[in-house]
């Protein structure tokens, strides 16, 4: 993970400031911000070095020779685009910003092309029965309903080799057959692929003790099989190992509105009036790290769900962490989501 922040600066820092990071960071790049972190130009070598012909001091507020207008990615635009871009302006770096232009992260060429290699397992579960999305599950499992050009969990194995993971094991239930003679062993995205059939469906998390016992000792990235979600997996890989604990998951701020005047009480009397107050709450998106420790409470027989496994583990002095997702997320659960999800593809 690139340390884009260590290459910040402020408009009132020098043209030394400057050299410095470039000496001491490898990303090559200033990026200058005003106080409210927006961004207002970059500076490279080059600009640096066009500063001293015109005889600037190094002392010289760093604005005196920023390039002002520079090229940006939004953060909600693809890795693909974004590679594209740079590739076409001969761009080695791209600085990273929200809706509101504040940095929020920088991607470099290199980064873009050298594809990390992650050897952790995934689990991918595509056994239920998607009743919700009937009729259109009645002769196709849901992870096979197609969602652009491609079936659900399709896009989801693209994701995951993109971030460089390889090893993948997809439990099934409801119509097998056609999962596995849909992605056979993974060999045609040059990847590997072990299937572990559910004889009677084990919930969300209890097919997780069908795993090998001999699986690397590495924390197990899992994710339901219907979801369309930009989540970053490296970023969520590593924010769990840098946070410890047993596991993470993934979750979604959720907002409720009281459509009515809610009244606090004090006894008989009226304390305050708050007009349709908003609710704030984090919700389970549906995607997990376990360390493999946490297989052991998985017996591969009982039925288990993923937060009745979590909530033990927490019971119990574990630590689980939450990971907030930001980034799009859809639950294709029912036809109005499914259909949402063939708008929101195409502009992945």
């Amino acid at each position: 993970m690139n340390n884009w922040k260590n290459t910040i600066l402020k408009v009132a820092d020098t043209i030394k400031d400057a050299i410095n990071i470039l000496d001491q960071e490898a990303l090559r790049i200033v990026m200058v911000v005003d106080d409210s972190d927006i961004l207002v130009g970059t500076v490279t070598d080059g600009d640096i070095r066009r500063g001293l012909i015109r005889y600037l001091s190094l002392d010289e507020p760093i604005i005196e020779i920023m390039f002002k207008t520079p090229t940006v990615a939004l953060e909600k635009d693809s890795k693909e685009s974004v590679l594209l871009k740079m590739k076409e302006l001969d761009l080695l770096q791209i600085p990273i910003v929200n809706s509101d232009r504040k940095v929020v992260g920088l991607e470099t060429l290199q980064h873009l092309i050298e594809r990390e290699r992650f050897d952790n397992p995934v689990f991918l579960m595509a056994g239920g029965f998607g009743k919700r999305l009937q009729p259109l599950t009645d002769n196709i499992p849901k992870p096979l309903l197609k969602v652009g050009t491609k079936p659900i969990l399709e896009n989801i194995l693209n994701q995951f080799i993109a971030a460089g993971f390889h090893n993948f094991y997809i439990s099934t239930h409801y119509k097998a057959e056609m999962v596995k003679n849909h992605f056979g062993n993974g060999g045609d995205w040059g990847v590997s692929i072990t299937y572990l059939h559910e004889e009677d469906p084990l919930g969300t998390a209890g097919g997780l003790g069908l795993l090998p016992k001999n699986l690397i000792d590495l924390p197990i990235l899992i994710m339901n099989g219907d979801l369309l979600t930009k989540i970053d997996f490296k970023e969520l890989l590593s924010f769990h190992l840098n946070e410890g604990g047993d596991a993470t998951m993934c979750a979604r701020e959720y907002d409720f509105q009281v459509p009515y005047g809610v009244i606090k009480t004090n006894g008989q009397h009226v304390s305050s009036i708050v007009e349709k107050p908003v609710h704030k709450f984090f919700v389970n998106a549906g995607v997990y790290v376990l360390n493999p420790l946490m297989l052991d409470a998985i017996d591969g027989v009982s039925y288990l769900d993923m937060p009745d496994l979590l909530q033990k583990k927490i019971d119990s002095s574990g630590q689980i962490n939450v990971f907030p997702v930001h980034e799009y997320w859809l639950d294709i659960g029912q036809i109005e989501q499914f259909e949402q999800a063939q708008i929101d593809i195409a502009k992945f």
